[in-house]
């Protein structure tokens, strides 16, 4: 059975979640909205999720109890939620930025604004979705740090960022100085393209194994019952 490259990245946006327990998961985006639907079903029937507003909701989306505000800042303050949010740019360090393109007194470009990244990756874990890898988001440094990395969290508690996928691997940061690493590469895709495509020098350890195929229950799940419109195919191509 052939796995497309859009179904490997959904599986390996599930895999951020997977022995999380009972946390909120909040993914921005496609790819990690279908991951953590997956993460639900399967091996994190614990993790919790949320309607974008108020209400924490099933894998259906049908409502299971309500969320108040106070009860979220809580989790998000606390350690007890795990993101998954978008980089226009992103750094050895995971240091990431959805704010402007240039110096941000006169920008190239306006982004989004600095929003919530930096209390979202001070205090509980943060992982990042980017499904256009090349060097333009993978760059050397940020202009403008928006999401925290390890070389400025200076010891903060709550601090962690799981791992970063993109539409060619899966990437952590469990080396000696905390920069980035290469865990695996998906299927179809060459450790040579992946350093091509990134603008700093990744940590390449021998043997990089490629991002686990699904479980046929898996693809299942995301063919039919997660994903029947086939949208992930429009996000990643091949």
């Amino acid at each position: 059975m052939t796995i497309s490259r859009s179904e490997y990245c959904v599986i390996a946006c599930a895999e951020a979640w997977r022995d999380n327990g009972e946390v909120l998961a909040s993914p921005m985006g496609l790819i990690p909205a279908f991951g953590a639907r997956l993460a639900r079903r399967t091996f994190s029937p614990d993790l919790l999720l949320t309607d974008g507003e108020a209400m924490l909701v099933d894998s259906d989306g049908a409502v299971e109890g309500w969320l108040p505000y106070r009860r979220h800042l809580v989790m998000v303050t606390g350690g007890r939620r795990h993101v998954m949010m978008g980089a226009s740019q992103i750094d050895r360090f995971g240091n990431q930025n959805i704010s402007c393109i240039g110096d941000w007194a006169q920008p190239k470009r306006q982004l989004l604004g600095v929003r919530g990244a930096p209390v979202n990756t001070l205090n509980n874990p943060v992982s990042y979705w980017i499904p256009r890898h090349s060097p333009r988001v993978f760059v050397e440094r940020v202009d403008m740090v928006c999401g925290v990395g390890h070389d400025r969290a200076r010891g903060a508690r709550y601090h962690r960022i799981p791992r970063v996928v993109s539409d060619l691997g899966v990437f952590d940061f469990a080396t000696e100085d905390r920069s980035m690493r290469l865990a695996s590469m998906h299927p179809g895709v060459t450790v040579g393209q992946i350093e091509e495509a990134t603008g700093f020098t990744l940590t390449i350890p021998s043997g990089v194994p490629y991002t686990r195929e699904p479980t046929a229950a898996e693809l299942r799940l995301i063919r039919e019952v997660i994903d029947p419109g086939g949208l992930r195919e429009r996000e990643v191509r091949g």
